[in-house]
């Protein structure tokens, strides 16, 4: 993973370019999670990568290393309820704002994953599969990745009986039987179980 579009925007007068991404739009329950992170130069190193290219144990150890090293980092999220509010994609556009907005430092450049932006105010842009051509962005996703990871953890101490650190909240078999036997919880995602109520 390299600098690439970093650099061409470094070269365009931009110093501060963060990266965001997003984790948890599709699950059946909990949360949206967006990370907003602001790398320095000559982290190539570590081994960033897209979240979804890399174990779970490496995700972690990552984590610690990019909220070590970052000149910003950010995590932010849009509740069940925003979710359910304001639907999937404007509730992941708000946790993006969010993060973007509670980084200790401001960008003057936002490079997010995807195809539309979530006009978060600063000069920003929609990259297709950035998590695979942004380090930034790539970082960006490995801390919403882990922070809802970490946050469905405590929801399954909760609400042990739905068992979620077996399916992630995401709508597998076991998840709608454990819906079906269990009935709706307070962190379901009532517009994604409309057949179900």
């Amino acid at each position: 993973m390299t600098y690439e579009i970093e650099n061409m925007l470094r070269e365009k007068g931009y110093t501060m370019v963060c990266g965001v991404d997003e984790a948890g739009r599709g699950p059946l329950a909990g949360p949206v999670f967006a990370a907003a992170v602001i790398l320095p130069d000559g982290l190539e190193d570590l081994g960033i990568n897209d979240s979804k290219k890399i174990s779970e144990k490496k995700r972690e150890k990552l984590f610690d290393l990019i909220c070590e090293n970052a000149i910003a980092y950010s995590v932010a999220s849009a509740d069940e309820k925003e979710i359910d509010e304001l639907n999937i994609l404007n509730a992941t556009f708000l946790a993006m704002r969010r993060a973007v907005e509670n980084l200790p430092v401001k960008p003057d450049y936002v490079l997010v994953d995807g195809n539309r932006c979530p006009k978060t105010g600063l000069p920003e842009e929609a990259v297709v599969k950035g998590d695979a051509k942004s380090i930034s962005i790539a970082a960006a996703s490995i801390l919403a990745k882990v922070s809802r990871d970490r946050y469905l953890a405590e929801l399954d101490k909760e609400y042990p009986e739905y068992k979620f650190l077996q399916h992630k909240g995401y709508p597998t078999a076991l998840h709608y039987e454990m819906i079906r036997t269990h009935g709706i919880s307070p962190v379901h995602r009532l517009s994604f179980l409309k057949k179900m109520h």
